[in-house]
């Protein structure tokens, strides 16, 4: 059993897990998997994420945040009811919220006002930031620059770029959530040569479950379904890129991750 995990991306009021949460933690919990912090990605996303925190306080937190997929929702109502969830204890981050080019589900510029707008709410109500990126790296740099020295803290959740990318999210001082894409011979083989550059102390790792299932499990899952308890595997293909013990990378980002978002120290 490895120590202690945080599993800081987890979509777990998804409803693909509606009829088996309660089994679903119960597997975590046996594959170490000690603690989530469960992702808003819209106005009533939010909502179901904190409800589902307030189930389970000794376990999880929660985002308050609009995904750039819903950034076309986002009005003043919107951005009240962020204000108002973000000041629950057990929400501990603004966001998910950036920019996303791939599939411009919202307009481009829905999408560059609501992430502008989330960014001055986590600048006024001193919160970090969990943010997405993709197919958008210089619009997301180029406002994102305009926050950066003033936001406590802020993650490149589920980070999939380049090396260049990377090194120019660890210069804006960012975080970086690494997800089971590492596992992904197709897409991810290169995240396994370059996440030895990310300093232990902004490394974290994440599920994003239900989404990304790591292809490298064995025996295969016979469902697609991702869970947080395959984190472990997304930690062995991380600790291998480090050339490091799973232990030591699962001891480095649980204390990272408890740090970044002010979590209850692990048992």
């Amino acid at each position: 059993m490895h120590p202690a995990t945080i599993d800081i991306g987890a979509n777990l009021t998804h409803d693909s897990f509606d009829d088996d949460r309660e089994a679903v933690l119960d597997r975590a919990e046996a594959a170490g998997v000690s603690f989530f912090v469960l992702t808003g990605s819209s106005e009533s996303g939010s909502r179901d994420a904190l409800a589902l925190a307030r189930q389970y306080p000794q376990r999880m937190r929660s985002t308050a945040g609009v995904h750039p997929h819903h950034a076309a929702e986002y009005s003043d109502a919107v951005h009240a009811t962020l204000r108002e969830l973000v000041a629950d204890p057990l929400v501990v981050a603004v966001g998910e919220c950036g920019l996303d080019y791939f599939r411009n589900f919202s307009p481009v510029e829905a999408q560059r006002m609501a992430f502008d707008r989330q960014l001055q709410l986590a600048v006024e109500t001193r919160q970090p930031v969990f943010l997405h990126q993709r197919d958008a790296h210089e619009d997301f740099v180029d406002i994102l620059s305009g926050y950066i020295d003033d936001l406590p803290r802020a993650v490149a959740h589920c980070f999939t770029g380049d090396e260049e990318m990377l090194d120019r999210y660890l210069e804006m001082g960012l975080y970086i959530g690494i997800t089971g894409w590492i596992c992904d011979e197709r897409r991810g083989a290169h995240l396994k040569e370059i996440v030895n550059r990310i300093p232990l102390d902004r490394l974290m790792i994440e599920t994003d479950a239900p989404y990304l299932l790591p292809r490298t499990l064995r025996p295969k899952p016979k469902s697609r379904r991702n869970e947080p308890a395959y984190l472990p595997e997304v930690l062995r293909v991380v600790a291998e890129g480090y050339g490091e013990s799973p232990a030591s990378i699962a001891s480095a980002t649980t204390a990272t991750a408890t740090r970044f978002f002010d979590l209850p120290a692990p048992d």
